[in-house]
């Protein structure tokens, strides 16, 4: 028996917005639900309206997805490590007082930085899937970027290792590694 328009027409509204897979689960059990409805001897009308209603607004869904959504909770937690990791730095550099970072590398990484918080900000306040995924794969990105560079710039520079440079660098690794964990669910959705 082909699939009544009322729930293809729900089933496409998800789809706009979720990821396959879930859109997939989310029909399967649409369609069990129609299904059982009709054992119970309604119409096909009345099972698709029955069962749409059973399942609840569309965009009640996808916005209960969007917020257990895995890219927004990384965002958030990275917009919570930022600070700590960024103080971390802030520290080894000023006891350090071997570091000389010349004006336009110093505006490059404050610009990187700006657009990573940005991107992980607007991952972990959407209420949009695919947007929050997208933008936290950027962020995530963003930050493998910073950490990565900076982790970079301590074995070039031969800058030499204190106990508060090791604490930087580790908080840098941790948060490259986090970020990089993160970005592969975010790429799936």
């Amino acid at each position: 028996m082909p699939e009544p328009r009322l729930i293809s027409s729900y089933v496409a509204v998800l789809a706009a917005q979720l990821p396959a897979s879930i859109v997939e689960e989310l029909a399967d059990g649409l369609a069990e639900t129609h299904r059982s409805y009709l054992r119970q001897g309604l119409p096909p009308d009345l099972a698709a309206r029955s069962a749409v209603a059973e399942f609840g607004e569309p965009e009640l869904i996808v916005a209960g997805f969007a917020r257990v959504n895995p890219a927004r909770r990384a965002a958030r937690t990275l917009l919570g490590l930022g600070p700590v990791v960024g103080a971390c730095w802030v520290v080894a550099l000023v006891t350090s007082r071997a570091w000389a970072v010349p004006l336009p590398a110093r505006m490059v990484a404050g610009l990187t930085i700006a657009a990573v918080i940005a991107l992980l900000a607007t991952s972990a306040l959407g209420t949009r899937y695919r947007l929050a995924a997208r933008t936290g794969a950027a962020g995530f990105l963003g930050v493998i970027a910073l950490d990565g560079s900076l982790l970079a710039s301590v074995a070039i520079a031969g800058v030499p290792l204190t106990w508060v440079l090791a604490v930087a660098m580790a908080a840098s690794a941790a948060r490259l590694c986090y970020a990089a964990r993160a970005l592969r669910p975010a790429l799936a959705s």
